[in-house]
């Protein structure tokens, strides 16, 4: 039997749960019980991690987030382990990677004191192949972390996986047996759930080794909290976006007079580019050539809409992101309503009753342009801006869509920021409280700089 310790952090999106695991990694190293930790998370995720404990550890650290080709994740991977100071040694990896051959044999030399599983829902599939690698692993650690909002998503079967990963004598180790007892069986050769039994007695285990938060009960929170989810740029991508990048400083350094239009127009390009695409020309149809941050947006519509059943709205600044987002949402099969540039004014109102009072309307989309003013969105308490414009004034509007009379929770706004892109910089003016237009003329340059 597994008697590895773990425990979980049931903590809603928002409320703290990786500060909190940064405060508890960084009191087991100061006890002495941990030196190597592994953070596995969805790929979106992976960027916050060492950005965070930058910003909260107080111990002497050093942290390997492991992307690119394999041999670099190895080559990551190595050099912590090899780093000769005494720090906490904290590698941070995303779950489709753990099970691949080569990484997970190399994770496994690693010998993690302490493995975080991050959206720990992502390993709620007990026979796939990264929830069999996490299990595996999980069996060597000697402390382990769960991570979620909701541990449990569609169905309180999933908590299995999970707690077999946490630790396997809360619920065992064969996932029929745990079946068996708490699944109601049914339809074709009764190989379908129908039901559950026993629901109380799960729970109670469940937290036995687990502490939920939820936003109503941490009454320490703000009104408005700001979350940032930092997107990796790198190979071809990078290199395209610097090559416009280059290409935007030459002409504007041979272009004669340096206008806020004709700068605009150049970080315009710049952040189309961080939205998926870049569009030549006017009219011409857009060229899809990114997708860390539509994969970010996945992430968040997976573990906040479908995983804790909430509502969240969307809002980005170009059209062809209104469509990119589309067709996400489409895919993922969730009611969701939109509004943007072609949208009649008169069906706006209907458009947004919908999203208020229709529960099975999970999602609102939008131009932030088109819908950031003088609407109402309390029926969600959570919004992602994809992209924003360069006005602080628009941007303040759009901030109060949710947070105003008839909320009654606290409010949420994660943005998606590819790093160093034109995205940090449109974000560092809005949180100046200023009009990035205004400053242009005099600090182009720098905006264009390697």
């Amino acid at each position: 039997m597994n008697t590895n310790k773990g425990f979980g952090f049931l903590f809603e999106m928002g409320t703290g749960k990786t500060l909190t695991s940064i405060a508890t990694m960084g009191e087991m190293y100061r006890m002495g019980v941990i030196e190597r930790v592994l953070v596995v998370a969805p790929t979106s995720v992976c960027p916050v991690w060492p950005n965070d404990i930058g910003d909260y550890a107080d111990f002497r650290y050093k942290t390997a987030v492991l992307t690119g080709t394999k041999d670099r994740r190895l080559k990551e991977l190595e050099a912590l382990k090899s780093y000769p100071l005494k720090a906490l040694k904290v590698a941070v990896i995303n779950y489709e990677s753990v099970w691949r051959e080569g990484l997970f044999e190399a994770l496994q030399e690693y010998d993690a004191d302490l493995i975080i599983a991050d959206e720990s829902q992502r390993i709620k599939t007990h026979d796939a192949q990264q929830s069999k690698a996490m299990h595996q692993l999980g069996d060597k650690a000697r402390y382990k972390l769960i991570l979620s909002g909701t541990p449990v998503q569609n169905n309180a079967i999933d908590i299995y996986s999970q707690y077999r990963f946490l630790d396997s004598s809360v619920f065992g180790t064969n996932y029929y047996a745990f079946r068996g007892k708490y699944a109601i069986m049914g339809g074709f050769n009764k190989k379908q759930i129908i039901g559950y039994r026993d629901l109380d007695n799960l729970i109670k285990k469940e937290y036995s080794i687990a502490y939920r938060v939820t936003k109503d009960e941490a009454l320490d929170l703000p009104e408005q909290t700001f979350l940032t989810r930092n997107i990796p740029l790198e190979g071809k991508e990078k290199a395209l976006y610097q090559k416009i990048k280059r290409d935007s400083y030459a002409e504007l350094e041979n272009g004669g007079q340096i206008t806020a239009p004709t700068v605009l127009t150049k970080l315009l390009r710049l952040q189309q580019f961080t939205g998926g695409f870049i569009q030549p020309d006017e009219g011409a149809k857009p060229e899809y050539v990114f997708e860390g941050k539509i994969q970010a947006l996945e992430d968040i519509i997976d573990d906040y809409v479908i995983g804790e059943g909430k509502k969240l709205v969307i809002f980005c600044r170009f059209r062809p992101e209104i469509d990119l987002i589309t067709k996400l949402i489409q895919k993922k099969k969730l009611g969701f309503q939109s509004i943007y540039g072609d949208v009649k004014i008169e069906d706006r109102g209907p458009i947004v009753d919908d999203f208020q009072k229709n529960p099975k309307t999970m999602i609102f989309l939008a131009q932030i342009d088109t819908a950031g003013l003088g609407i109402t969105l309390t029926a969600a308490d959570t919004c992602v801006y994809y992209s924003a414009n360069f006005n602080y004034a628009a941007y303040s509007q759009s901030l109060a869509r949710i947070h105003r009379i008839g909320q009654r929770n606290t409010c949420t706004y994660i943005h998606l920021v590819v790093e160093h892109t034109v995205d940090a910089e449109i974000y560092k003016a809005l949180a100046r409280k200023e009009d990035l237009a205004n400053a242009v003329v005099n600090d182009w340059r720098r905006l264009f700089e390697d």
